[in-house]
């Protein structure tokens, strides 16, 4: 059965090279959509389904690039992201959007290959340079748990609590105790976060966001 792949780039040249790469690490390749808009790539795969999006980040439409994985997940598909946008934020705040995979363009082609297939099969895929950056990232300036970090990622990026919980797994409630934890946290540092405006400001200063 044919992977049913969409392509999300908007410079042709730069697409061209990614469609023929994905063809080339999988063995039958069915290219739902190629093109640059997010909304014309769902509607897409809303009609004719998808298993993987190939994304590149800037898309030059002035959309965040966090809103465009949201999107993309919450149409069902598995999204790998492979842009030039390598910042710690970015990475990261993609990555807990729910993005499987993050290579980098300056990859090797046998990495995106590997991050096709892994992204296909379901599989978390980060190529190691993008790895070396999450390793890297400065820690933030409160203590916080994974899940608080992602939920505060997730919530600071615009997504609503209930969207939160879907995306995290977890009941609203749960994702409510995670923010509210968070801004417990913050306000013991003497930075108080009553608004979800200043979590987000103070989400990117702690590179946690873009």
């Amino acid at each position: 059965m044919s992977a049913r792949v969409v392509v999300l780039e908007d410079h042709p040249l730069v697409r061209e090279a990614l469609t023929s790469q994905v063809q080339a690490a999988v063995d039958e390749v069915d290219l739902v959509y190629t093109g640059a808009s997010v909304s014309e790539a769902v509607a897409a795969v809303q009609e004719r389904g998808a298993d993987c999006v190939v994304l590149d980040l800037d898309l030059g439409d002035g959309r965040s690039p966090v809103q465009n994985v949201i999107e993309l997940t919450d149409a069902g598909v598995k999204v790998l992201v492979v842009s030039a946008l390598g910042d710690q934020a970015t990475i990261r705040a993609s990555l807990a959007a729910g993005a499987l995979g993050f290579v980098s363009k300056a990859a090797e082609t046998s990495e995106l290959h590997n991050a096709v297939r892994a992204t296909l099969a379901g599989e978390e895929y980060t190529s190691p340079e993008v790895a070396a950056a999450l390793l890297n990232a400065a820690p933030t300036s409160v203590a916080l748990s994974e899940q608080e970090r992602r939920a505060m990622v997730l919530y600071a990026s615009g997504l609503k609590m209930r969207a939160v919980a879907r995306r995290m797994g977890v009941t609203e409630g749960t994702a409510q105790e995670y923010i509210k934890r968070v801004r417990q946290k913050y306000d013991r540092a003497g930075v108080p976060l009553p608004t979800k405006t200043d979590m987000y400001r103070v989400a990117r200063d702690e590179g946690l966001v873009p």
